[in-house]
């Protein structure tokens, strides 16, 4: 148990063999899924390409913009508080796919009998998922401009010669400010990559993208054509491992991206600085869009801008790949910028 328990903490020590042994975990469930499909369809070809369908549901699914921010802004925040928080994707993936797996099996089972009732808990749930994304998207965003103002106080500073101390950087990083320990309890949620599990499962709840309706579409005619359930949930188990994957990397990537920043005091105080602004716009963007789609859907609100706004969420995954992008941009710009300028050399004693 003392192994499992090492393998899952956030602490950082050995994120070399940490990170080869999720991914290890990632292959072997990744494969462990398609020698399913391969054995459960070898004599249907045609459900081996709605095998195929469904991954690559999963695969695209895991760029849904608020699976990226809601990982980075966790991710970040662990961080702040000295954790390697290598699993944060993997278990948000997790706990989101456990309510598709479960819907899959659902529809699956009773499509004609209970298809009333499963529409009810869609739209329940559609409700309760977008809410629970959008408000913690857009509460993270009020507490990283608490953090943005405080870091830009320190970094301006620092700049006209005040010295840094990361002992007092650390203790700011961690009141963020006012308005940052009134959302101190939002924060509090989570304090171990496990904890992304539940957040991933609340998230799920939505299936309003294309991808979660796509994957139930499969399981629901497959199951009126009378294929056993046990079949059926290949799909869903596919659906789970690339989603996972997807999902993991992106954890995996913000942690060593972070990482960089951390090594210095100057570092994590620029980083901070720039990342946190993306962020902020990227978490406000997705948050309000969700929000006001939700508005827009329920209350028939019409007119050009909820136009505007049912077509972003209507292309909601499209947003992901931009956001990907805009993350690894700024990370190579700020380092960019950082070393052009000699921002490492602020505050050492002249030589």
């Amino acid at each position: 148990m003392s192994g499992i328990a090492d393998f899952l903490d956030d602490e950082p020590v050995g994120l070399r063999g940490k990170t080869v042994a999720i991914y290890a975990v990632l292959i072997a469930i990744n494969v462990l899924a398609w020698i399913w499909a391969l054995v459960e369809f070898r004599d249907y070809p045609v459900l081996l390409g709605t095998a195929s369908l469904a991954y690559t549901f999963g695969l695209r699914h895991g760029v849904d913009p608020d699976h990226i921010a809601a990982i980075d802004n966790v991710t970040r925040k662990l961080m702040q508080e000295g954790k390697r928080p290598l699993y944060a994707g993997f278990f948000f993936a997790l706990g989101h796919s456990t309510v598709v797996v479960i819907a899959s099996a659902f529809v699956a089972l009773s499509m004609a009998a209970l298809q009333a009732k499963f529409e009810g808990f869609k739209e329940i749930g559609s409700v309760i998922g977008t809410s629970v994304s959008a408000l913690f998207l857009l509460g993270i965003s009020l507490a990283n401009i608490a953090i943005l103002v405080s870091v830009y106080r320190v970094f301006a500073a620092v700049k006209r010669g005040d010295r840094l101390i990361e002992d007092d950087l650390h203790d700011m990083l961690a009141q963020r400010g006012l308005l940052g320990r009134m959302l101190r309890s939002l924060f509090a949620i989570i304090t171990r990559s496990w904890h992304m599990y539940p957040l991933g499962l609340l998230f799920g709840l939505g299936f309003d993208t294309a991808s979660e309706v796509g994957l139930l579409g499969i399981s629901a005619a497959q199951g009126s054509a009378g294929l056993p359930v046990w079949s059926i949930l290949v799909f869903p188990a596919l659906f789970t491992a690339g989603m996972s994957l997807v999902d993991t990397t992106d954890g995996v990537l913000m942690v060593n991206a972070y990482g960089w920043a951390f090594i210095k005091p100057i570092r994590k105080l620029y980083y901070n600085l720039t990342i946190t602004l993306v962020s902020i716009v990227v978490a406000l963007l997705i948050g309000s869009v969700e929000a006001l789609g939700l508005l827009g859907d329920k209350f028939g609100l019409a007119g050009t801008f909820w136009d505007v706004i049912a077509a972003l969420n209507d292309n909601f995954g499209a947003l992901g790949y931009l956001i990907v992008g805009i993350f690894a941009l700024s990370w190579l710009v700020s380092v960019a910028v950082y070393r052009l300028r000699g921002y490492d050399k602020i505050g050492e004693p002249a030589g």
